[in-house]
């Protein structure tokens, strides 16, 4: 069983990076094909999308897409050896590009995969530079004897680890980032190319737009990234100012591959699209995703279901409702927390972004908002277990569904609209701001 599974990964790195259109060949203008593979490792309960924007940037300096690698892994796994696992799929990148190492970067606890990875030499051997990010403070560089470079990037600011310098390492701290903001802004990625390319500073920080854009991602499961290989995709252009499909038919229509891979799609630049993701299994729901427009290619969009009861990420997220007189809604900011005081979140006029919900230590990525059962507005916390995991909320927020509706939900100035469907037969809506 364990040389299938380390085959599987094997044949999972050579397609990570997700197939793109004519003959595979990468969507840059002009890229760069020398520079060192990078693969990215997320934290916990999250997913390879945690990179989509350093991804992005990097692409915008020349790096060839095919050189970038996000490693999923299932954080809520117990017993499992992810050394073994990160090791069979540096394994497959090496093979597929050709090159004799790579450069590893860990957020979070895929920080501390990172360190265990590199504590024997052999696997050490195979990664030029390491990255650890928004983790916890070690005892030196990484390495059995501390021989792979590393850089430590860390916030003061990150309320849920406490990092601090590394002896030995290039140690950068970065205020006023919170946790998941520390992985994904521009500041990182400008340390991470410096430390990648002999201080050489990147030609931008920012994401380059494109007029051609194509994305790419796979679906898994919210929490232990398992693929769904039955699942169907239907991508829906959208009025910007209502979330309602232009047309009742599919702009796309797709299947994903055995590890829940899909292929690139080209699609307008700056267009809001609907991803309606449907696993095609008896009791799983739909959920429908909703994107802001894309201004780049990104190889790294995600599109999770909800995971089966029994596991404890299903068991988590059982109380859902199911229920057709009201709409489930998630809000998801991927690139950083709302915190009260710095941020704006409102949702059908209800204000989100309060420190109930959003508290600096609270680093609330994610709010589940659903009526708790008497068809109103309570707007207190509607479940006592996401309270008491960090990055999750649960606010009592009634969305009927007697007429179809537009819901408008509003980050920091900016605008998403999205659909109220039915919970139970028509499936859960996720909003994400990128």
């Amino acid at each position: 069983m364990k040389k299938i599974l380390l085959l599987l990964l094997v044949i999972a790195a050579t397609i990570s990076a997700c197939k793109k259109n004519d003959d595979d060949e990468d969507n840059s203008v002009t890229c760069d094909s020398t520079y060192t593979p990078i693969v990215f490792a997320h934290g916990l309960l999250a997913s390879g999308d945690t990179y989509a924007n350093q991804v992005m940037r990097f692409t915008s300096n020349n790096y060839c897409g095919s050189l970038l690698f996000a490693f999923d892994w299932n954080t809520l796994a117990q017993g499992t050896d992810n050394n073994v696992l990160l090791d069979a799929y540096i394994d497959g990148v090496l093979q597929k590009t050709g090159a004799s190492q790579v450069n590893l970067v860990g957020h979070s606890a895929g920080g501390g995969l990172g360190y265990g990875y590199l504590s024997d030499a052999a696997r050490a051997a195979k990664v030029k530079h390491y990255v650890h990010v928004g983790s916890g403070v070690q005892s030196g560089s990484a390495g059995p004897n501390g021989e792979v470079p590393t850089l430590n990037i860390w916030s003061p600011d990150d309320l849920v680890v406490q990092g601090g310098d590394i002896t030995g390492a290039t140690n950068v701290s970065i205020a006023g980032k919170d946790h998941y903001e520390i992985a994904t802004c521009a500041e990182a990625f400008d340390a991470m190319y410096k430390f990648f390319n002999e201080n050489n500073a990147p030609s931008t920080t920012q994401i380059l737009n494109q007029s051609d854009v194509e994305i790419c991602g796979r679906v898994v499961t919210l929490g232990e990234n398992a693929p769904k290989p039955n699942t169907t995709v239907k991508v829906f252009e959208v009025n910007p100012a209502t979330g309602e499909r232009l047309s009742a038919t599919a702009n796309f229509s797709f299947g994903v591959n055995a590890e829940g891979y899909w292929n690139a799609i080209k699609i307008k630049a700056g267009i809001p699209y609907e991803f309606e993701v449907n696993s095609n299994e008896t009791g799983d729901r739909i959920v429908h995703y909703y994107r802001e427009g894309f201004t780049h290619s990104n190889p790294l969009v995600y599109l999770r279901l909800l995971p089966p009861s029994g596991s404890f990420a299903g068991n988590l997220l059982s109380s859902l409702p199911k229920n057709d007189a009201q709409s489930v809604v998630v809000v998801f900011t991927a690139n950083q927390a709302v915190i009260s005081g710095r941020d704006e979140l409102k949702v059908a006029d209800n204000v989100l972004s309060i420190p109930d919900f959003a508290a600096a230590d609270k680093t609330t990525i994610a709010m589940f908002l659903y009526d708790n059962g008497n068809s109103n507005t309570d707007m207190t916390s509607a479940n006592v277990l996401f309270s008491s995991f960090p990055f999750l909320e649960a606010v009592d927020i009634f969305f009927p569904t007697v007429t179809p509706q537009p819901i408008q939900c509003r980050f920091n100035g900016r605008n998403l609209f999205v659909r109220n469907w039915k919970s139970d037969s028509e499936g859960v809506t996720i909003a994400i701001f990128d």
